[in-house]
């Protein structure tokens, strides 16, 4: 029997210790804290699970998820159809390719902050092109305001900023389908929708899993881009539930219900994310005995 050189674990153990240090430590500190009562940094008080119980009874916690299961949902309902359109339209070789990758990648480069930066100068009445360009035509938008302007605008910022990632994630899943499908498929004399439906999208499903997984975990958690463009208003149109968390910890500091919503925050992310693995896993496995039509 060969032996085992287990001289190759102090290859990983750098990767441990970063990882024990970046989040093993700090999340076990939030466990500690969410099972106490902390009067002063002297004084301390072992409270058990009462701040969860409080915290699931909290009416503005539960309006807050709501909010941000919409906006979750309504980021994947767009960004995920309409970066897969942006990705069939590029352009597949030649400089004409590498020129459409760089334009579409530019939102990416820009910082979260910057971004809603840019979207609270875009969308102002005064000096915005956008608040501009709708007041003359008519339409009263004030994303300070009123309540469903300032949700559109976050949702719409959101998709400007981050729909090329999907394309780009979608691009390379094409670019990885072997000529030889596209070949078949004129063979049979195939139409368009049905390459797509049959060839196409089946191939991209592992980095569709890829963008769904990335843009719901970002998306649920959320948080510079509508602060800085809104501060969480008008009233809490806008305040999702990583601010909601801030007003907890920083605003009212209440370390005890804050770190165990943040526990709470950290399950609802992995269970989420469990259940979309699953169900993407199982799409379109029924139909891989079909065969493409005209």
């Amino acid at each position: 029997m060969k032996p085992v050189n287990q001289k190759a674990w102090w290859l990983v153990l750098p990767v441990f210790i970063c990882v024990a240090f970046s989040a093993v430590l700090p999340l076990m500190t939030v466990v500690n804290y969410s099972v106490q009562d902390i009067i002063s940094p002297e004084r301390r008080v072992f409270v058990g699970t009462e701040w969860f119980a409080a915290v699931m009874r909290d009416s503005d916690l539960h309006a807050a998820l709501l909010r941000q299961l919409t906006y979750s949902l309504a980021v994947l309902l767009v960004e995920i159809p309409l970066g897969i359109l942006l990705a069939l339209s590029m352009p597949a070789t030649g400089w004409k390719a590498s020129a459409v990758l760089v334009i579409v990648a530019l939102s990416l480069l820009i910082p979260w902050n910057v971004v809603g930066t840019i979207w609270q100068i875009y969308g102002r009445a005064d000096i915005g092109l956008l608040g501009a360009a709708l007041q003359k035509l008519g339409i009263d938008y004030s994303y300070t305001g009123n309540s469903r302007d300032a949700w559109i605008t976050v949702l719409v910022m959101d998709i400007w900023h981050w729909t090329p990632l999907v394309a780009l994630l979608c691009f390379a899943g094409l670019r990885s389908i072997p000529d030889a499908y596209y070949q078949a498929a004129r063979i049979d004399g195939a139409s368009k929708l049905a390459v797509f439906r049959y060839i196409q999208l089946p191939k991209m499903r592992g980095v569709l899993m890829i963008a769904v997984l990335l843009r719901f975990m970002d998306s649920f958690m959320i948080y510079t881009e509508p602060f800085v463009l809104t501060g969480g208003g008008p009233g809490n149109a806008t305040t999702f539930l990583s601010q909601y968390l801030t007003q907890k910890a920083v605003g009212q500091f209440d370390l005890g219900p804050a770190a165990a919503f943040s526990l709470i925050y950290f399950l609802i992310i992995l269970l989420v994310c469990f259940i979309l693995y699953n169900w993407m896993q199982r799409v379109g496995t029924g139909d891989k005995t079909e065969a493409p039509h005209a």
